[in-house]
């Protein structure tokens, strides 16, 4: 994670629109329907999450992880694909829903479902902690489409995820995705919208610049305001 933000920092990479399976904690999100988080549980255990440390001290704010701005130029290409697609009947966007991250590559137990499930989370993945966090401490703007492939095993109507049936629904929609993120890239680049994330670090470090040893420096050198 941390290597694929920082080489996106050096890129100049302004955005991140990220793309991952998921699964459903609630009955009103259904397989092949699209989601867009906007707030994150983050459950993963053994995963580098800041770019910060040994050296260099910032606490960026994570109250909005998601980029609202991002989020709705990501809403419109969602809805303009869809429209167009006469393949997408039935398929839903809904905008907004917390994403709980587990560290994986297991499943839930039911137990650890239904835990989730109180929690208010929405949707299930492995995937989007810690980049979220990472794209904050690189000032990155980050939104993020979930695509729903199952009801994880909470559901006592619907069969247990397994891996089959999530590889499965995800490539039903993987040209629809593909579409979904090359609009948002075009309306991105055409907009170019002001973001907070752009300046998350301008009240978080806690150690400056100038108090931060040459060596540090050197290896925070492409994420310092």
């Amino acid at each position: 994670y941390r290597a694929n933000i920082h080489a996106m920092k050096q890129l100049g990479v302004r955005y991140i629109v990220s793309v991952s399976a998921v699964g459903s904690l609630r009955e009103d999100f259904k397989p092949l329907d699209m989601v867009l988080p906007d707030q994150f549980i983050d459950l993963t255990k053994r995963r580098d999450s800041t770019f910060f440390g040994s050296g260099a001290v910032a606490h960026v704010s994570m109250a909005q992880p998601v980029c609202p701005a991002a989020a709705a130029v990501l809403a419109r290409a969602v809805r303009s694909v869809l429209a167009a697609d006469a393949s997408g009947h039935g398929v839903t966007l809904h905008e907004g829903g917390t994403y709980v991250c587990i560290e994986g590559p297991q499943f839930s137990s039911l137990a650890e479902s239904h835990w989730y499930r109180s929690m208010g989370a929405g949707v299930i993945g492995m995937t989007n902690m810690p980049e979220a966090k990472l794209a904050r401490e690189a000032q990155i703007a980050y939104t993020t489409l979930a695509m729903v492939t199952d009801f994880d095993c909470w559901h006592p109507r619907e069969a247990q995820v397994n891996a089959n049936m999530a590889l499965a629904n995800l490539l039903k929609n993987a040209g629809r995705a593909q579409q979904v993120v090359a609009e948002a890239i075009r309306l991105l680049g055409a907009g170019q919208p002001a973001s907070e994330a752009h300046s998350a670090l301008h009240n978080a470090l806690v150690t400056q610049p100038d108090a931060m040893a040459p060596e540090v420096r050197a290896r925070l050198a492409a994420l310092l305001p």
